[in-house]
């Protein structure tokens, strides 16, 4: 099974980006942190990825989940793990 995907798009001083770093640690799983903060230029990116223009902005198998909030949501109505574990796409799918 392929490890998940997950990227989160945040800045360093973002209590909220914090929490979910925490809890994506706790679940043991790696992620790319793109920070807005040190590359200016990637919050147009999160925005056109996510809709949405506060961090974190976090991504499963580039399915956007939302922020931390989301996050910690999906985990309590047991959707997280599921959602870690699954593997999408076939290699076509991903350029």
């Amino acid at each position: 099974m392929t490890p998940a995907t997950v990227q989160m798009y945040t800045t360093s001083w973002c209590p909220y980006c914090e929490r979910a770093r925490q809890l994506l640690r706790a679940k043991g799983v790696a992620f790319e942190e793109i920070s807005i903060e040190t590359e200016p230029a990637r919050r147009a990116e999160m925005i056109r990825r996510s809709g949405r223009h506060t961090v974190p902005q976090i991504f499963i198998h580039g399915q956007h989940v939302g922020g931390s909030d989301d996050l910690h949501a999906l985990d309590a109505a047991g959707g997280l793990d599921p959602l870690l574990r699954a593997h999408h796409g076939a290699a076509s799918a991903c350029s």
